[in-house]
């Protein structure tokens, strides 16, 4: 079964929580602390496989879940980082969090980091100072990042195949190349991607055979987008027509304003087939040609039979050359897109900086750092939570509570962890 769209549940590991721990040994009375670190949470990575075509595994196995950090413990000994989840997927994929792209894997090999897990907590050894000799203080870990991910797989064919339903496209494809697509005198037999390798001149082809187009798939009718999504990524557009079309130019047409609504692909570099051309009079095929042209003065045309081997080798020939000319382009785009896209926080979000909003009866907190901050406070540990408040005031957080009307004992949110202003009151 191929699948080329699915939604997976993603929960990268939490970090380990620190240690609060003291050296007992005869002779040492007073050790110190020697509380370690916990271990980072595992990152969930896909990873591009060649050999992986469809992303039916993820609707058996709709959760992923990466191992957690390992807490800290005495002797300074740090907990053990939790193991990344490596996952395959085909080339092709990209990764949407909340409709916004994260990653795009468009070779085999590359991976993309597409959830991260959580920093382990600090030891109370990482807060021994001149004045504080003994710290009761530790971190819990940081919670790894979890979130649905919708994921898409998209073609990375050179050639991509378009045309009405019965124009020819599977035969095609099973005549030039390796690919076997089933092959009936319905529309719509092809409903899946196919993928096949023709060969001109010692240079190799990939061409796509893709569910075909109906009037009004844009708008998502018959498998319009189901379709559009894998040719959009092609260097060149093979437009076929059926020869025995009523009018060549109105069903080449058709598919045209459907390509015209969908992004870039009008603009895309297009060689057009007339398919079926055995023993077709001559003068038929010169008038269905003067059709496409009267939509399209500049169309490249050739006049093809893939059942009796026609045309074929010279059409390839200029299929190729089209794709020499364009896929320096194709690949530059590409390249553009392998790095993870960068979400640029807010200015008030921005490192270093703050924002405090009043809800009802709390004060919520946001910033970069101080969420990070908080994260990592043990709510259950008195000395923890003074250390939050200390950090907010010399942040200059607390100092702004204040000005907006907050009381010894109102309710201050971070991260989801809440507490009061002040400890005592």
């Amino acid at each position: 079964m191929f699948v080329d769209k699915a939604k997976v549940s993603l929960k990268a590991g939490d970090g380990g929580n620190g240690a609060v721990s003291f050296r007992h040994e005869i002779y040492i009375p007073k050790g110190g602390p020697d509380g370690g670190d916990g271990g980072k949470g595992g990152d969930i990575v896909f990873k591009a496989d060649k050999d992986t075509d469809t992303l039916v595994d993820f609707r058996f196995t709709p959760i992923l879940t990466a191992e957690n950090g390992k807490a800290g413990s005495g002797q300074r000994s740090a907990g053990r980082s939790g193991k990344d989840l490596i996952v395959e997927v085909p080339i092709g994929t990209v990764v949407y969090k909340d409709g916004e792209l994260i990653a795009d894997l468009t070779h085999d090999g590359q991976t993309a980091i597409i959830a991260k897990g959580g920093d382990g907590g600090f030891g109370n050894a990482h807060f021994k100072s001149s004045t504080r000799q003994t710290p009761m203080v530790a971190e819990v870990g940081e919670p790894g990042e979890e979130f649905e991910a919708e994921l898409e797989l998209k073609s990375l064919a050179d050639v991509g195949l378009v045309g009405l339903p019965n124009a020819g496209k599977s035969t095609f494809l099973s005549v030039v190349s390796n690919a076997k697509p089933e092959i009936a005198d319905y529309p719509f037999t092809t409903i899946t991607p196919q993928l096949g390798v023709a060969t001109v001149d010692g240079h190799d082809l990939l061409i796509a055979d893709i569910p075909g187009l109906i009037e009004g798939a844009a708008e998502g009718k018959g498998l319009g987008h189901d379709f559009l999504r894998h040719v959009e990524r092609t260097a060149v557009l093979l437009h076929l027509v059926d020869i025995y079309n009523d009018d060549a130019g109105e069903a080449y047409e058709t598919i045209r304003n459907e390509l015209a609504q969908y992004e870039d692909l009008a603009s895309r570099p297009e060689i057009v087939a007339l398919t079926k051309c055995e023993g077709v009079d001559e003068e038929i095929i010169k008038m269905q040609m003067s059709s496409i042209l009267s939509k399209n003065p500049e169309a490249k045309i050739f006049a093809i039979s893939a059942s009796a081997h026609q045309g074929l080798t010279e059409l390839l020939r200029e299929l190729n050359n089209e794709v020499i000319k364009e896929k320096p382009e194709i690949v530059e785009e590409l390249e553009v897109s392998e790095d993870i896209p960068t979400i640029e926080l807010d200015k008030k979000l921005l490192k270093d900086a703050w924002n405090i909003e009043r809800l009802e009866d709390k004060f919520v907190v946001t910033g970069e750092k101080i969420e990070k901050f908080a994260r990592r406070t043990d709510l259950s540990n008195y000395a923890s939570v003074n250390r939050l408040r200390d950090i907010m005031k010399k942040m200059g957080i607390r100092a702004e509570l204040t000005t907006m009307g907050a009381e010894p004992d109102s309710i201050i949110s971070i991260a989801g962890k809440e507490f009061t202003l002040v400890e005592d009151y």
